[in-house]
C-alpha cells in the first residue's frame, strides 16, 4: 500500500518555537543538513504532499508543498510529527502499524485505505523509530550534534571533484567533498572532526579555514574567517567566527564578529561586529525570556535565535540566549534586550516598523540574490506581518 506523507505542525506552536512560530511551518527549519521535512521523506521513501501548519498560513517559498490549515481527510496517508526529527535512515513500517514512536511518544500516525483521519490518537500498534524529539527553536543546536557529522559523510556516495589546488588539508583530504564550487587557493580544510561539503557554485575566498563537519549550501561565500560545526543554507554570505550555528537561507554576516551555537532565519542582515554570547559567565544553563515567558533550555552553550528578515545594526551585542522577532530592525543600542519583538524599530522594541515599510524593504532584499519579488511572495510576508506585529 502506497502512503501520501503529510508534516503536522501543532496547531499553536509553543513559546520556544520563537522566533519561527507564525512565520514558518517548523517542518521547513533544518535539523541538520536538511530540513525536518526532507528527514521524514528521505526516512519513509515518499514526499510529503502537504505541511499543515495553521500558525504558518500563507506560507509560500516555492520550495515546499503546499500549507494548508487543515489535515487531508482520507487514508491512506502517514501524518508526521515536524517536531521530531528522524535520522534519516529507512523506515520499513511493519504490517499492521498505526503509530511510530520514540521513546513511547508517538511522532507519526499511520492511516490506511479504510480508515479516515480522526486526529492524532495514543492507541493502535506501535513501532518504534530512531531520531531527535524537538522541543524548540534552539533544539537545532543540538541537532548539529547529533546529525551534522553523519549528513555530511553522507555526500560521500556522490560525485565530488578533486580537492581544490592550493588547499591546505588537515586530516584525510577524501573528507573534502566540492561538488562544483570555487576554492581560492590557500584556504585551510580541517577534516579531523569531520567531512567538509561545499555545494555547487559555492565561493570560498582565500584565508578561510573549514572544519568539518561543515555544510556549506548552493551559492553561499565564504568570505574569510573560521567556521566550523555549522550549516549554511543557499545564497548565505559568511564572514569571521562562526561556531555551531544553522544559518537557514539567503543570509548576510558578511564582516567580522563571532556567531556561536545560533539559528539565523532567512533573509537576515548581521552588521559589522554584531557578536553573540554563547556561555554565561557562571557557566550555568541558558534560559529564554520571550514576551514575559521564561523558558529553559537546558543547554550550556547556546547564543541568538534571530527571525526571518531581522537585521542588526554594526557593533551589536548579543546576550546569551538573545531572541530577535520576525522583521525586527535592531539599533539604538550597543546590547538590546534578550528579546526583541517582531518588527521593532530599534532596540527597545517600542517602535514597530509598518507593514508597507517592512515589505519595501523585502521587495529591494530578494532580487539581490536572484530572487524574484513575486504576488505570492508579498502575499506570504503581508499574512506574517499581520499575524505578528501587535
Amino acid at each position: 500500500m502506497s502512503h501520501h506523507l503529510v508534516l503536522l505542525d501543532p496547531s499553536t506552536p509553543a513559546t520556544a518555537w520563537a522566533p519561527f512560530a507564525g512565520v514558518r511551518p517548523l517542518s521547513e527549519l533544518r535539523a541538520g543538513v536538511w530540513k525536518v521535512r526532507e528527514r521524514w521523506e528521505a526516512a519513509l521513501d515518499l514526499e510529503a504532499i502537504a505541511v499543515v501548519a495553521a500558525h504558518a498560513a500563507g506560507f509560500h517559498e516555492g520550495f515546499e508543498p503546499p500549507c494548508l490549515s487543515v489535515t487531508p481527510a482520507s487514508g491512506p496517508l502517514i501524518a508526521a510529527s515536524s517536531t521530531f526529527a528522524p535520522t534519516g535512515a529507512p523506515i520499513v513500517i511493519a504490517p499492521g502499524t498505526k503509530r511510530l514512536t520514540h521513546g513511547g511518544d508517538t511522532v507519526a500516525w499511520v492511516v490506511d485505505d479504510a480508515a479516515g483521519w480522526l486526529g492524532p490518537s495514543a492507541e493502535g500498534a506501535a513501532q518504534e523509530i530512531d531520531g531527535l524529539p524537538l522541543r524548540g527553536t534552539f533544539d537545532l543546536v543540538a541537532a548539529l550534534d547529533r546529525f551534522l557529522a553523519p549528513d555530511c559523510l553522507g555526500f560521500s556516495a556522490g560525485p565530488v571533484d578533486p580537492v581544490p589546488a592550493g588547499s591546505i588539508i588537515l586530516g584525510d583530504p577524501g573528507l573534502v567533498f566540492s561538488r562544483g564550487a570555487s576554492v581560492e587557493p590557500g584556504v585551510v580544510f580541517d577534516t579531523r572532526g569531520g567531512a567538509v561539503v561545499l555545494e555547487r557554485g559555492a565561493e570560498v575566498r582565500h584565508g578561510a579555514r573549514l572544519e568539518g563537519p561543515l555544510y556549506v549550501g548552493e551559492r553561499s561565500r565564504i568570505l574569510g574567517g573560521h567556521a566550523r560545526v555549522s550549516v549554511f543554507g543557499p545564497r548565505c554570505t559568511i564572514n569571521g567566527e562562526v561556531t555551531n550555528t544553522v544559518v537557514l537561507g539567503y543570509a548576510n554576516k558578511s564582516h567580522d564578529g563571532f556567531l556561536g551555537h545560533s539559528v539565523v532565519g532567512h533573509w537576515v542582515n548581521l552588521g559589522a561586529g554584531t557578536t553573540t554570547s554563547n556561555l554565561k559567565n557562571t557557566y550555568g544553563t541558558i534560559g529564554l525570556e520571550v514576551a514575559g515567558e521564561r523558558i529553559a533550555t537546558g543547554r550550556q552553550f547556546l547564543g541568538s535565535l534571530i527571525g526571518d528578515h531581522a537585521k542588526t545594526a554594526i557593533g551589536t551585542l548579543l546576550s546569551t540566549g538573545t531572541v530577535i522577532g520576525a522583521g525586527a530592525n535592531v539599533f539604538g543600542a550597543v546590547q538590546p534586550p534578550r528579546f526583541v519583538p517582531p518588527f521593532a524599530w530599534g532596540a527597545g522594541g517600542a517602535e514597530r516598523l509598518t507593514e508597507e515599510g517592512f515589505l519595501k524593504v523585502a521587495e529591494r532584499v530578494m532580487p539581490r540574490r536572484e530572487v524574484p519579488w513575486t504576488a505570492e511572495r508579498r502575499a506570504a510576508l503581508q499574512a506574517t506581518y499581520r499575524r505578528l506585529a501587535l
